[in-house]
Parts: C-alpha cells; structure tokens; sequence
C-alpha cells in the first residue's frame, strides 16, 4: 500500500503506477454532477484544487446542532460515503484537471480516453475506490472541515470538504496515461478471441 497526503504534488503521485494500491489521507472534496458542471462552465470553485483530490461520492451526512457560548453549532458526521460512478463526470473532467491543477480523482467504474490524456498531460490520477462498501469508507473520514455549496446543490451534490486517514484504493489511471480498465478490457477481449482459435 503507497501513503499518499495532501497536498498531492506531482512529483507524490508520478511515481504511482496503474495497479498499485494507493492509501489517500488529508484533505479531499467531494464533487458529483452539479459541482462538475459548475467548474466546467464558470471555472470558479470555492474550494482550491490545486494539488488536491475530488471524490465522486455524494455522502450521507448527519448534523448535530449543540450550544457552545450561547450559540447554536452545527457539527457534521459521515454516516456513508460510497463513491459514485466517475464515467457520468467524462465531459467535464479533462478541463477541471487542466485548469485548475487537480492531481487525484477518487470514484469508481473507470473514466474515458479523454480523461486517460488529460491525467497523462497534465499530471493527475485516477483511483478506484470500493463501490458497495459506504459505511467502510466513512470510517476513514476524520472530520467534515467545511461544506460549501449546501443551498446552491443540496445537501448530496455539496462539496464536503473532508479530512481522510488512508482511504485504501487501486491506482486505475496513472500519469503515464496507463489505464488499468483498458488493459483488463484488452486482455479479456484476447481470452475472448483465444477461446475460439
């Protein structure tokens, strides 16, 4: 397992290669269709990513207001945070990395060819997390540092904005622009062929 931490600079994550497993920590937002598109359409983002990591995840989130000081504060927990299919995020994604410096995509089901070029020429990854395993993974979730966006998207397509320790994942598009779904589509497709010789 590679530890990777926020801030995620290209020389940390040049070295990961498609197939290594890759144990993310620090700070990452999360970003489903909505922020997407806003980033793709506007180029403005209230958070920076620059360096940083969106997870394709829209978590489930439980709020609890207590009273500090005489005033009411509202502290969020990561009840699950499963990650959402990252194909849906294809038209948007090679302009998001290439303007605003992004260097890790977390998600799950693979990205396309343009997202695969993007990652090669501008330095940034892609890492497949476990689809089915939410509760799993907001284990890994320290603490809910700000969410943004709340009113605008709802609560689902917020950017949360959390601090992770050692998310585990697989490196599925490298900054060399191998892509793990391609070889395994490729090798399948010669099994395939071979079975019938």
């Amino acid at each position: 397992m590679i530890p990777i931490r926020h801030p995620f600079t290209a020389a940390r994550i040049s070295r990961l290669r498609a197939g290594d497993s890759v144990a993310v920590s620090g700070l990452c937002h999360t970003g489903r269709d909505r922020f997407h598109k806003h980033l793709a359409e506007t180029g403005e983002s209230r958070v920076n990513l620059r360096d940083g990591a969106i997870f394709h995840c829209g978590p489930i989130v439980a709020a609890d207001v207590s009273s500090a000081g005489g005033q009411n504060v509202r502290r969020h927990t990561i009840v699950a945070a499963g990650p959402t299919t990252s194909i849906r995020e294809e038209p948007y994604m090679p302009r998001i990395i290439a303007e605003h410096g992004l260097r890790v995509i977390i998600g799950k089901g693979g990205m396309g060819a343009a997202t695969t070029a993007a990652c090669r020429d501008h330095g940034c990854v892609y890492l497949q997390a476990v689809g089915g395993a939410a509760a799993l993974i907001a284990r890994t979730v320290k603490r809910v540092v700000e969410v943004n966006y709340l009113e605008e998207f709802g609560a689902t397509e917020a950017v949360w904005s959390l601090e992770l320790d050692s998310l585990e994942t697989i490196c599925a598009i490298d900054t060399l622009g191998n892509n793990l779904h391609d070889e395994v589509r490729e090798k399948s497709r010669q099994k395939l062929s071979d079975s019938f010789l």
